[in-house]
This record gives structure tokens, C-alpha cells and sequence, in this order.
């Protein structure tokens, strides 16, 4: 159950630092903006790793001998590529009004990273709907959030939120490898 809460406030850690930016781009707390933030990433952080579990049973027998590695490369790259892009850019600064659309494309384009994530919940022992549900709660709860604190001036909670997120990702990453080595 431990591990299903640091997968979850890692992955919604990208939605977290979104939600920030949506929230420092206005003046003003807006509640329905919140909501609306929370409700679109919850929904897509929780949903996909689900689809990444489904896809890893299908591939079950093929990557069984494989599958701790493969479950540790693609979060050390996950991981990696959430510490790398916290000093880049950030994605919700080409944006001047959020609309449905605009949050539905950022929810997506947060999410791709737990679907990936997704093909390591049998490797951990996770129930995959457990995982979903709690996954999607987290992300709304760190979402509304997020853009509470970005309207109060959190700007700065952008890039420490992915690099922590990126860095937890990681450490899940090198305890399945480690876990299988010892134990096999």
C-alpha cells in the first residue's frame, strides 16, 4: 500500500507543477478552474497507468525474464525526464486561457508518463484498480491544490515538485531491479 502512494504522489507530481503554473497565471483564486484542473488530471493520471498494466499482461510472457529491467529503465527514464524538464520551459506558459480543451491536451500530455509507469504496477504487487483510484485522488487533492498555491505566488513549487517527483520514480525503479537481483 506504501508503494501505491509513493507511485501516486510521484506520477501526480507533473499535474501538481501544471496546476501551480495554471494557478500563477491568474490573479485571482478560481475554484471552478480547481476543480475542473483537479477533475481532468485525476482522471487521465489515474486511467492510464491502468492501461499500462493491461498492456504489460498482454506482453506478460514475452518480458517475463526481463520485466525487472524493464520496469527499472523506463522509471529511471521517467524520473529522469521529469528532473530534466523542471528546468526547461514549462508547458502551461504557451497558454493564455484555459479552456476544457486546453486542460483536456495538459491532463494528456501529464498522463503519458503514468501510462508508461502503468507496466510496473504487477511488478510491484499493486492491485491495478486500487492503484487507479488512488493514483486519480491524489492527482485532483495535489491539483486543486496547485492552483490555489500558484495563485498565492508558488511558482517556485514548479520545479521542486518535478524533480521530487522525478527523483521518487527513480528510487521505485531501482528497488524493483534491486529487489529481483537479491532475491533471485
Amino acid at each position: 500500500m506504501v508503494e501505491v502512494l509513493f507511485l501516486a504522489f510521484a506520477l501526480s507530481m507533473d499535474a501538481f507543477a501544471v496546476s501551480v503554473g495554471i494557478g500563477v497565471k491568474n490573479i485571482s483564486f478560481n475554484r471552478l478552474l480547481a476543480v475542473k484542473a483537479g477533475v481532468y488530471f485525476g482522471l487521465f493520471q489515474g486511467f492510464m497507468p491502468l492501461f499500462g498494466y493491461l498492456a504489460s499482461i498482454g506482453l506478460g510472457s514475452f518480458i517475463e525474464s526481463v520485466d525487472h529491467w524493464i520496469a527499472f529503465v523506463l522509471l529511471i527514464l521517467i524520473g529522469g525526464k521529469m528532473i530534466y524538464e523542471s528546468f526547461g520551459e514549462k508547458v502551461e506558459e504557451e497558454f493564455t486561457a484555459f479552456t476544457n480543451k486546453v486542460l483536456l491536451l495538459l491532463a494528456i500530455a501529464t498522463s503519458i508518463d503514468a501510462l508508461a509507469a502503468g507496466f510496473t504496477l504487477g511488478l510491484l504487487g499493486l492491485n491495478p484498480f486500487v492503484s487507479m483510484v488512488l493514483i486519480g485522488i491524489i492527482t485532483f487533492v495535489l491539483s486543486y491544490a496547485g492552483v490555489f498555491l500558484g495563485t498565492k505566488g508558488g511558482s517556485f513549487l514548479e520545479e521542486k515538485a518535478e524533480v521530487l517527483g522525478g527523483m521518487v520514480l527513480m528510487g521505485i525503479g531501482v528497488k524493483i531491479l534491486l529487489e529481483h537481483i537479491l532475491c533471485s
